[in-house]
């Protein structure tokens, strides 16, 4: 079983924990003997899920957007993305160099290309930006990838 994920980042105190919940739960529905991560590792539900499937056994791919993706996450992340790439089985690079919008939508495009559903940690409402997760969403629908959307019931972003 291959998954990806794609969800918001920035999600403080209790929206984290129960976030947190929900992926833990997702993960321990698959097989874990079989289950690979895909994802882009950034700060948030990207890392947190890496570091879930790996503790239970699992797999991790790594996306990697463009050469300057890392220097757009914040800084306090940079020691778990660098742990978790090195821990990767494979890297898939964009092969594009500037961290934006459209490298990270190419990215995105590029996981759910590689996955068998994709985990979408979304509020339901539209992207603040190309490339956000609603737009990663529609693009897995497209693409006829089965998208299971987390997010805890009534919380606001």
């Amino acid at each position: 079983m291959r998954i990806g994920i794609t969800g918001h980042r920035e999600l403080a105190g209790e929206v984290e924990a129960r976030v947190r919940r929900l992926l833990a739960d997702a993960l321990m529905r698959a097989d874990s003997v079989e289950l690979t991560v895909v994802s882009c590792i950034a700060d948030g539900p990207d890392a947190w899920i890496a570091e879930m499937a790996l503790a239970l056994g699992g797999r991790l791919e790594v996306v990697v957007p463009a050469s300057e993706y890392r220097e757009g996450l914040p800084r306090w992340h940079h020691p778990v993305y660098d742990g978790l790439l090195a821990r990767a089985g494979a890297v898939h690079r964009t092969g594009l160099i500037a961290s934006n919008e459209a490298s990270h939508m190419t990215g995105s495009e590029l996981l759910v290309q590689r996955v068998d559903r994709l985990l979408a940690v979304w509020d339901g409402l539209p992207a603040r930006g190309f490339g956000g997760t609603a737009d990663v969403v529609a693009y897995a629908c497209e693409r006829g990838v089965p998208v299971e959307v987390l997010w805890p019931q009534g919380v606001r972003r």
